[in-house]
């Protein structure tokens, strides 16, 4: 018998996450020139990392043969101050995926159940299934989290609920008062993940005041990132807010060293860079305007977004949108496919800097002619 025979078949039938193209495999592939190649396809800052951050980065690089504080204390200090919450109420991760990871590695066993959304982020199932758990996709309602009905797909079994807010990758977000009674009907042993990956990106007017909740709900746990508007995807920090004891645990099955001391540095700059995300947020929201006259004046019909990208169709069958993700390719123009998320006629695309977002929407136009 073969030695992978032995893993357990939840691990076995795993379908492995599939990040956006790299820059440089489609070089590669396409003999292009990397220079020439707009990447809008993993919803990254088009204007690169904090300032700050990357000097800071940059001063700790000859301290780099040293472990890192596996406490994080530095940066969780700062956080709390932020958050106005205690420093035993964080959980910090390589990246927010790492905290999902414990997160369904505390509450989830073979036998439990974890519901999350349909097109909702392809990491949720992903982590469920590792445990052994069973996850539960629930339809979507116009590409957004039908809360009412993932309360009552909650049943005595169900451990876990994840919410992705704004979701990526359609964009959608749940209104503050609509979570906050969605969050008051979940039982108490039910633990309810809030993904607030692209929450700077929100409006003022659209941001909930979600932190303030664990006070009230001690089955919330909050996941944040550096990776999207702090620019600092490369480097891998995220956290998780919590009750402490919830916390507590997670901190317990988290890796020795899970952040690196490049990205505790880097990530406590960052949180202090007001004026750089001020400055990703005004072109976020240009360019989210400028995309969506350019879908409207191509007749392109799109899903309207409050994260950093936009998911748009292509008419026709779903050949036609692989036809046109490939037409882009060869422009040089990399978007991400959303077939994983049983949207086969869409694509996703980044917000990128003006003249890369007036690059993609030329191509697409060419793109589109070729399937029409």
């Amino acid at each position: 018998m073969n030695l992978c025979d032995f893993a357990p078949e939840y691990i076995r039938a795993i379908q492995p996450y599939q990040p956006g193209k790299p820059i440089s495999e489609l070089a590669r592939e396409m003999r292009l020139e990397e220079g020439n190649i707009v990447k809008l396809a993993s919803n990254e800052n088009p204007l690169g990392a904090s300032p700050l951050a990357m000097e800071a980065m940059i001063q700790a690089l000859h301290d780099i043969a040293r472990y890192p504080d596996g406490s994080g204390f530095e940066l969780k200090q700062a956080l709390s101050q932020r958050y106005d919450i205690s420093s035993e109420q964080i959980v910090l991760g390589n990246g927010s995926n790492d905290v999902l990871d414990l997160a369904a590695r505390v509450f989830l066993k073979p036998g439990a159940t974890a519901i999350y959304s349909q097109h909702a982020f392809a990491v949720y199932p992903l982590v469920t299934q590792t445990i052994g758990a069973k996850g539960i996709p629930v339809p979507a309602r116009d590409y957004g989290h039908d809360l009412p009905a993932i309360l009552d797909a909650i049943t005595p079994e169900t451990r876990m609920v994840f919410i992705a807010s704004p979701n990526n990758p359609t964009g959608t977000l749940s209104s503050a008062n609509d979570l906050l009674r969605f969050i008051e009907r979940v039982s108490r042993d039910v633990l309810v993940v809030l993904d607030e990956a692209y929450y700077e990106y929100l409006p003022a007017a659209n941001k909930p005041d979600s932190i303030s909740w664990l006070k009230q709900f001690p089955n919330l746990v909050i996941t944040r990132t550096f990776s999207k508007i702090y620019g600092l995807a490369g480097v891998r920090v995220g956290f998780g807010l919590a009750h402490p004891e919830v916390a507590n645990l997670m901190n317990r099955v988290r890796q020795p060293f899970n952040v690196s001391s490049i990205g505790l540095i880097g990530a406590l700059a960052a949180l202090e860079d007001t004026e750089f995300i001020q400055r990703a947020y005004a072109l976020n929201r240009a360019g989210m305007l400028q995309m969506t006259d350019g879908f409207r004046k191509l007749g392109v019909k799109y899903i309207p977004s409050y994260g950093n990208f936009i998911s748009f169709e292509i008419k026709g069958d779903t050949a036609n949108t692989l036809k046109v993700y490939q037409n882009l390719l060869r422009q040089g123009v990399i978007v991400r496919p959303l077939g994983i998320y049983e949207m086969p006629h869409h694509l996703r695309v980044t917000i990128g800097l003006e003249q890369e977002n007036q690059r993609f929407l030329q191509s697409l136009e060419y793109a589109l002619e070729e399937v029409t």
